[in-house]
């Protein structure tokens, strides 16, 4: 399923690259934008964790390094059936963690200093626990991609809105191509926001129930969760937004009122419901 996903993610950017590329350039603009297309593509499946990794600072870390943490993910790979992922560690007091990577194989965990400081041993191999199941679940292309996906949307509908203003007028295509880039303007962001619900909410609950399953404390993710979930609404991590804000566990933007519909994870409250119903044996 999750290639599936994989795929029609890149198809539906190439589509919106040629569109675009139609609207600014004509057919050669289509021929531009298909060359680049094919480059976003390549580019999000083999290098978009690494974008992740450095828009976030990460620091990879050894066992020499970084012992207590780089021995918890080692443990629990183990207990997960996974190979050793690469273990990065994010310079920033707020507490949140991700996973990211190509595949099992090529796979990476990163943890921000506040996480690490904040939960106690349990907690945190809680939330280690939870991002290996991302990566045993493979979803950890998908997310990766679909954040740079959204980040695409999010270019392409600037380029429209720039089309828009500064584009000429005068004949019936460039009124078709006025009416193309109010289009993607206004519905680029909201497709956006879909794609990530479609994508992000559901996986966390089974995550949640994975990570139990390599940690063997429900209730200690649950309380890890709590943590986090307050370390967020103080403060956001570090160079978060809309692009990436799917991929940690906890979503490190604020979501009130009516935008609670439009978040990327299920409540926080939700989720610790359910981890408590599976340390009594209900689920």
């Amino acid at each position: 399923m999750n290639t599936v996903k994989m795929v029609f993610l890149m198809t539906v950017m190439m589509i919106l690259f040629l569109f675009v590329g139609y609207l600014v350039g004509g057919n050669s603009g289509m021929t531009v934008a298909f060359i680049f297309a094919l480059m976003m593509n390549f580019g999000s499946y083999w290098f978009s964790d690494k974008i992740v990794l450095a828009m976030y600072r990460a620091k990879e870390v050894t066992s020499e390094s970084a012992p207590k943490l780089y021995s918890l993910v080692e443990q629990l790979a183990q207990n997960a059936g996974l190979p050793m992922p690469r273990v990065y560690v994010i310079d920033d007091p707020t507490p949140n963690a991700f996973a990211t990577g190509r595949n099992p194989n090529h796979a990476a965990v990163a943890a921000t200093t506040g996480i690490i400081q904040t939960l106690n041993s349990d907690e945190l191999a809680g939330v280690l626990g939870h991002e290996l199941a991302h990566v045993k679940h493979r979803d950890i292309l998908i997310s990766t991609i679909a954040a740079t996906f959204v980040g695409t949307i999010t270019f392409i509908a600037q380029m429209a809105g720039w089309a828009m203003m500064f584009g000429g007028r005068g004949n019936s295509r460039d009124d078709d191509n006025g009416l193309g880039s109010l289009f993607l303007v206004f519905l680029a962001p909201i497709a956006a926001t879909l794609l990530q619900l479609a994508i992000s909410r559901s996986r966390e609950f089974f995550a949640d129930q994975g990570g139990t399953e390599f940690s063997k404390n429900p209730l200690a993710l649950a309380s890890a969760l709590e943590k986090i979930s307050r370390g967020n609404e103080l403060k956001p991590v570090n160079n978060s937004g809309p692009a990436t804000a799917h991929m940690f566990i906890i979503n490190p933007l604020k979501k009130g009122g009516l935008m609670k519909l439009f978040s990327t994870h299920p409540s926080t409250e939700e989720r610790i419901k359910r981890l408590r119903e599976i340390a009594a044996g209900r689920i």
